[in-house]
């Protein structure tokens, strides 16, 4: 009840600011929310980003590389997410503690077992590993994500372990081990979750869409990957992956909580600061560029579904190529997803669909724009014609309102101080908008986000939507369409 009371209070107090201001010279004039994150980049090229919070005595630590599916091609499709699942497995610190305890307890047959000579060398880089006994008394909550342009890990734990934390995630950031034995079971992990994954519509709908939308590299819009590709990895593939990315000019160190900045940065130089610069990968292997759609297109998608799911989908905005556009089409995708919009009108409140979202994924290589409908079989036909309507007045003077548009700039930055209530997953967000679109432009979205007008709103629905070429997807069951036979021309009219 806080939370959402909270949220309440500060979408009350933005909008009656915003309700105030109509009526005045000043409008759109407003800084924005600031979002109070410090940063220091090390001269390795690692970026820290602190944001404090002493609220609570908990900390998180994260670390997030610029790697995911985006550079992945057909053949290492898949194996950053199998990278993630590596990650937290046996790292060299792990080893020389293992044979740091065989040496005091005079195990000198698993002390040869184990290697420990070969081990040994390590000692001088990595210092005292003892921490170690200490982190496993401690307890840690840790995981990690993969996504299509940032992989992330973290530490969640009390303020007063923020060195063992740090140092935890130096360890397994710049000295994993690769078990061969540990591959073999996170594969086994890994495929696993892709069977379940494709257990689902939901999937089935998604990997549809993407494939049609970046036709030429599907392989870069999905971080799940392949199981050929999963199945076959190798020792030599995840080092190949490490080499390539894992370098700390294009990694970052996310810090939230009870902590002193300075006291980050120090310990961060301390651990890091003797991690080799690599080389830019994205300038050996740049990101491609996919081709636009040449034609609109719609597909019929048999699943187990009691509803029909229509979905539209274009390619979008990318950032620093139209950094414009994606503010335009943050608010833009707000203010039609309010329940008063014309869009909830048209189909929610006439009853010809039960839900209707509109969204845009921030994306450097190529954010993709969906509008994703549910409708019942018996309606299907006319929701789909009403929705191609809409779209097609989404460009005119009268779809939105003054009040709207500003009333959503104003929402957003509420929405966002009531995410930042709850700082460990705002971590992770920090995390991406580092990663896709760099510090600076997320330090300012805000400010960004207040000057979007109508003109700039109009000028990407007109880029990127209206008379543009797209994908639509009716999800159904066989049963509903045998009864409705759907067609592709239900789905794009008599677009080509």
């Amino acid at each position: 009840m806080k939370k959402a009371l909270l949220f309440f209070v500060l979408i009350l107090s933005l909008t009656q600011t915003f309700v105030r201001s109509q009526t005045s010279e000043t409008k759109n004039t407003k800084p924005g929310l600031e979002i109070p994150f410090v940063t220091k980049t090390l001269p390795n090229g690692l970026e820290i980003i602190v944001l404090l919070d002493n609220s609570v005595p908990l900390i998180t630590v994260e670390a997030v590389v610029r790697n995911g599916s985006f550079t992945e091609p057909p053949e290492l499709n898949g194996l950053s997410h199998l990278y993630e699942h590596m990650f937290f497995n046996t790292n060299r610190a792990i080893e020389l503690f293992r044979c740091n305890l065989f040496s005091e307890y005079r195990r000198t047959d698993l002390y040869a077992n184990y290697g420990c000579d070969s081990v040994m060398k390590y000692k001088k880089e990595l210092g005292d590993v003892s921490y170690l006994k200490t982190a496993d008394e401690i307890g840690f909550l840790r995981n990690g994500s993969t996504h299509e342009e940032h992989v992330n890990y973290y530490f969640h734990t009390t303020s007063e372990h923020l060195p063992i934390a740090m140092r935890l995630m130096r360890d397994s950031l710049l000295y994993p081990s690769f078990d061969e034995e540990e591959l073999k079971k996170e594969i086994q992990v890994v495929l696993g979750e892709l069977d379940r994954q494709m257990s689902e519509p939901s999937y089935h709908l998604e990997r549809t869409m993407m494939n049609k939308l970046f036709y030429k590299y599907p392989s870069r819009k999905n971080p799940a990957g392949t199981r050929e590709t999963v199945a076959s990895a190798t020792i030599e593939k995840m080092r190949l992956i490490q080499s390539r990315y894992y370098v700390p000019n294009n990694s970052a160190l996310v810090v939230t909580g009870d902590v002193r900045p300075e006291e980050v940065f120090k310990l961060a130089e301390e651990l890091f600061g003797n991690w080799k610069r690599g080389e830019d990968p994205f300038k050996k292997y740049p990101m491609v560029e996919h081709p636009p759609l040449e034609k609109s297109e719609g597909v019929i998608l048999i699943q187990d579904v009691e509803n029909v799911i229509i979905q539209f989908g274009w390619q979008g905005p990318s950032i620093g190529k139209d950094d414009a556009s994606t503010y335009a089409a943050d608010v833009f995708s707000f203010i039609v997803e309010q329940p008063e919009s014309r869009l909830q009108k048209a189909l929610v409140d006439s009853g010809l669909a039960s839900n209707v979202s509109v969204h845009y994924y921030t994306q450097r290589n190529v954010g993709p724009i969906r509008i994703t409908m549910i409708t019942s079989p018996e309606k299907a036909r006319e929701a789909i014609k009403k929705l191609r309507e809409e779209i097609a007045s989404f460009a005119s003077q009268d779809y939105f309102t003054d009040e709207e548009l500003e009333s959503a700039k104003a929402l957003l930055e509420a929405e966002n101080l009531y995410r930042r209530e709850k700082l460990t997953d705002y971590t992770h967000e920090l995390s991406f908008w580092w990663s896709s679109t760099g510090i600076e432009y997320y330090r300012n979205y805000y400010k960004n986000l207040r000057a979007v007008s109508r003109q700039d709103v109009k000028r990407y629905i007109s880029t990127y939507i209206q008379n543009k070429p797209f994908i639509a997807i009716a999800m159904l069951s066989a049963e509903n369409q045998q009864k409705l036979k759907l067609t592709e021309a239900d789905l794009i009219g008599n677009l080509k």
